[in-house]
């Protein structure tokens, strides 16, 4: 039996799922998608069943993964099991039969264990194996729809979802210039965040929290429903997953309700948690090794169609990253027409073994991203490209934590240059609308555009703009109108559109507030002068010295400089207010304003300026609960720093 076909499989199968469980649940990284993951999964429990065979490392009897991160650990007061899951209707009509069942959506994030003690929240834990889990307590308390207090003294665990919203997703990773170093989905830029060391970047990311589970709470009669402990969650102030009550009978209709809603939701799910209300049937059922009898999970069944491989673009990115994406013939999945799908790397498209003409499975993941699940024929005759094909200069494979991806080494690559054009035109670098890329593409193809200040005499080519295809004289007045609004600008968003590594838009009104307005300043800022402004480390330091060493990049700034209009040195700072010259660092929620950003912006038009650590160089943390032992506080404590609440802030602003 040892050395039969399927325990060889079967060994094969347990290295690579636990390789993809380790990099999902302990790396916060995504080497296998979930439908790859549910099709080797289940064809593992097929074979531990058909031999009788189960290795003691199998995912079918592990929860989680080993925590690995620097974060403090805990063990849970009860085990988080998974739940058994099922992709068929029938078999969790079965499960339900005329049992009164809530059903509620399966959100895709990381799963949180909160306690609370005399009214405030106590503990935050992740999940993290299911026996122990990482302490993310300071984390936790920036969430939205997490109250830190509750209208409740007494002892209450219960747990969640932590997730990120599909707007927000899209909104960090559009301020990430380098492709391959965008997040892949949600759920993996959550794990990350939830995770932080630093709970300002959580907070930046606008991590949110539903509760699905109550744990314990002593002493409150909830009429033997879970039902009534959602309610009672909602009272308390959480924002609870969405659930509807069923039966076998109209769970047809309940679940065509879920799905019709998929493709509008803002946030992510992989599909829905069927729980018992009888709390005490569900107890009476006990559990598996691995599953509670109470619940049973139902994954969508991802609509595939086969199609075939037209051919593989590789799309450049402005650091040179060369990304392959997969285009084959249209097909219908999920009520659009799919024809293009992300192969994110060179690794990934190796592991397909991809070919041109190759018969492959596509669908949507989560009903919403198209992926390519299969290769039907494998031929694997792809050649990765050994010239880039925007210059024609030549690639190289480079090769990081065990990731390969293919790069084009020619510094004056054009793609690179529309890149670098495109982010110089975005929203928060000079803002001029409508020079999308294909735009920028058309003018450098015509000779109108070889450095950023060619951008400002597009008004010089009126006869070739307005010949050419989707032009004409309304759209030329309409460019080089905001061409010219673009001028009106200010210093941190000039150095900001000039690309400098590492350098985004509150990096550079970092350096601009601590070194002033004057070019030749900030063109000469030396290493000492850059890490000594809070917020600036040595990296980023590096990068910006650098940057200024090259004549070009010099000539790039001074050509533009030459046709913005920069506010003059008192017209940033209008007033000498209570707040001008004060660093402050803000933590915690807050009441006065609608989030913590508002609170900045309004420090720092009053010439004040917020950094995310406490150092020597604060004047104020800012946290309304000025009595907790967080980090910050403790930190603000040792160095003398003043802790303040919102009211004390609003106080000293009008003084």
């Amino acid at each position: 039996m040892e050395n039969s076909p399927d325990t060889k499989r079967m060994r094969d199968l347990v290295e690579l799922l636990n390789k993809a469980r380790k990099a999902y649940y302990a790396d916060s990284e995504e080497i296998m998608d979930n439908f790859t993951y549910d099709r080797l999964y289940d064809e593992l429990e097929a074979l531990e069943k058909a031999t009788g065979v189960v290795f003691s490392d199998s995912p079918t009897v592990q929860v989680g993964y080993e925590v690995t991160s620097s974060l403090p650990k805990v063990t849970h007061e009860s085990p988080m099991l998974s739940l058994d899951k099922t992709k068929e209707r029938d078999v969790l009509k079965e499960f339900i039969g005329s049992r009164k069942t809530l059903l509620s959506w399966k959100m895709d994030g990381l799963t949180i264990v909160l306690t609370y003690r005399n009214g405030s929240l106590y503990q935050a834990v992740t999940r993290g194996n299911g026996t122990v889990g990482e302490v993310i307590t300071a984390n936790a308390r920036v969430f939205k729809g997490l109250p830190f207090r509750v209208p409740d003294g007494r002892e209450i665990i219960l747990r969640g979802e932590a997730y990120i919203s599909y707007t927000d997703f899209e909104r960090i990773n559009a301020g990430i210039e380098d492709v391959d170093a965008k997040y892949k989905n949600p759920r993996n830029l959550c794990s990350g965040s939830v995770r932080q060391l630093d709970s300002a970047v959580t907070a930046s990311r606008n991590v949110r929290f539903k509760a699905f589970t109550l744990v314990k709470a002593d002493g409150v009669d909830f009429g033997n429903s879970v039902e009534n402990q959602m309610k009672w969650l909602e009272s308390l102030g959480f924002d609870v997953v969405e659930y509807k009550a069923v039966t076998a009978e109209n769970l047809d209709t309940v679940m065509d309700d879920f799905a019709a809603r998929i493709s509008s939701n803002d946030f992510p799910s992989d599909g829905l948690v069927a729980v018992y209300d009888d709390i005490e049937y569900g107890r009476s059922l006990g559990r598996t090794a691995k599953f509670p009898r109470n619940a049973m999970a139902f994954k969508w069944a991802d609509e595939e169609m086969e199609t075939t491989l037209k051919e593989v673009e590789w799309s450049p990115s402005r650091t040179g990253l060369l990304n392959p994406v997969a285009i084959f013939e249209p097909v219908e999945l999920e009520g659009t027409s799919v024809s293009r799908a992300s192969l994110h790397n060179v690794s990934v498209l190796r592991q397909l073994k991809l070919g041109i003409g190759d018969r492959i499975k596509v669908y949507k993941a989560n009903m919403i991203i198209p992926q390519i699940s299969e290769n039907l024929t494998c031929s694997g005759n792809l050649p990765i490209p050994d010239t880039c094909p925007a210059c024609g200069g030549p690639t190289y494979l480079a090769e990081e934590n065990n990731v390969q991806t293919l790069i084009c080494v020619n510094p004056d690559c054009p793609a690179k240059a529309i890149k670098s054009y495109a982010l110089f035109v975005s929203r928060d670098a000079m803002n001029m609308e409508g020079l999308s890329e294909s735009t920028l593409e058309k003018f450098m193809a015509h000779g109108l555009i070889k450095s950023f200040g060619d951008i400002y005499r597009l008004k010089e080519h009126r006869d070739t703009i307005v010949s050419l295809e989707g032009f004409g004289e309304k759209s030329f007045r309409k460019l080089t109108d905001a061409v010219e609004a673009s001028k009106d600008t200010d210093m941190a968003r000039l150095l900001y559109s000039m690309g400098i590594p590492n350098i985004g838009l509150s990096g550079a009104k970092l350096i601009v507030r601590e070194l002033g307005n004057d070019p030749e300043v900030l063109k000469n800022a030396s290493m000492d002068q850059l890490t000594a402004i809070d917020g600036i480390g040595e990296v980023i330091a590096a990068s910006y010295t650098d940057w200024w060493q090259s004549e070009t990049n010099r000539k790039n700034f001074d050509e533009v400089l030459s046709f913005v209009r920069l506010p003059k040195e008192a017209a940033e700072h209008p007033a000498q207010t209570p707040l001008a010259g004060l660093t402050f660092v803000i933590t915690g929620s807050v009441a006065h304003f609608a989030n913590r950003s508002e609170l900045k912006n309004f420090i720092e038009e009053h010439g004040g300026r917020v950094t995310d650590s406490v150092s020597k160089n604060t004047d104020y943390l800012i946290n309304n609960d000025v009595t907790s032992g967080s980090s910050k506080n403790k930190k603000a404590r040792s160095l003398g720093v003043k802790i303040i609440s919102e009211e004390d802030f609003l106080a000293l602003a009008e003084s």
